[in-house]
């Protein structure tokens, strides 16, 4: 077995454990697969060794990789930041789009999805730690970003995504997720039915898991560290 198999399947035997350790199903956890900086035949190996959902951060290297390994051999989720102007590229490859701020981007791709027929998967990025240096909404205008989103034919809000601050105890980044899951509480409140949140990451993602995570983004610990 391959490094990528054994790194693979330790992370989704963690996933597992705990998922049932917190009383939840493990099946209702998405392993991402964080490619990005990694060739087309390492990430090619990854779908070999069963990684059916692969995230990308960058889109011109996510376009020639995914070309190159074919549309349909992953979910693929495009998780870096998104310029409108890179929308139709977005649109054109990627099933989920997590890292939508404004309503301006929002709007963009909802154009660019109606051109070919699409009805494109989002997610509502908050800054939850208030980073100068990352991307995302405010906490405080989740909900009425929320409820613009919704208004777009060809989007589907289909939950939220965060990125905390990186510490080197997992434990240190709970309060973040614990936000995340407050501000879905708020938005479900008003009516809005948006399932999934996008958070943990190699270091974190099973303190993400014991707070209600559906989406967990790991790179390294499946990679290795980036070239």
């Amino acid at each position: 077995m391959t490094t990528i198999n054994n790194n693979l399947n330790a992370i989704k035997k963690q996933i597992k454990e705990t998922a049932l350790a917190c009383g939840r199903d493990p099946k209702s956890i998405t392993l991402i697969g964080v490619s990005k900086r990694k060739s087309s035949d390492l990430v090619s190996k990854a779908i070999e060794a069963g990684s059916t959902n692969l995230g990308e951060n960058y889109i011109q290297e996510a376009v020639d990789k995914i070309d190159t390994l074919g549309k349909s051999s992953a979910c693929w989720h495009f998780i870096g930041h998104l310029q409108s102007n890179k929308a139709k590229f977005a649109v054109r490859y990627f099933d989920y789009i997590h890292t939508v701020d404004k309503v301006k981007l929002a709007r963009e791709i909802d154009k660019q999805a109606a051109k070919i027929g699409k009805v494109q998967k989002i997610l509502l990025q908050i800054n939850i730690a208030k980073e100068e240096t990352k991307s995302g909404a405010g906490a405080k205008e989740a909900i009425s970003l929320a409820r613009e989103l919704m208004q777009f034919e060809n989007l589907s809000l289909e939950g939220l995504m965060c990125m905390p601050p990186y510490f080197s105890d997992p434990e240190d980044a709970r309060i973040y997720f614990k936000k995340l899951v407050q501000i879905q509480d708020k938005i479900r409140a008003t009516g809005l039915d948006i399932t999934h949140l996008s958070m943990g990451m190699s270091n974190d993602f099973k303190v993400a898991i014991e707070e209600g995570s559906t989406m967990v983004r790991v790179g390294t610990a499946i990679f290795g560290s980036r070239d």
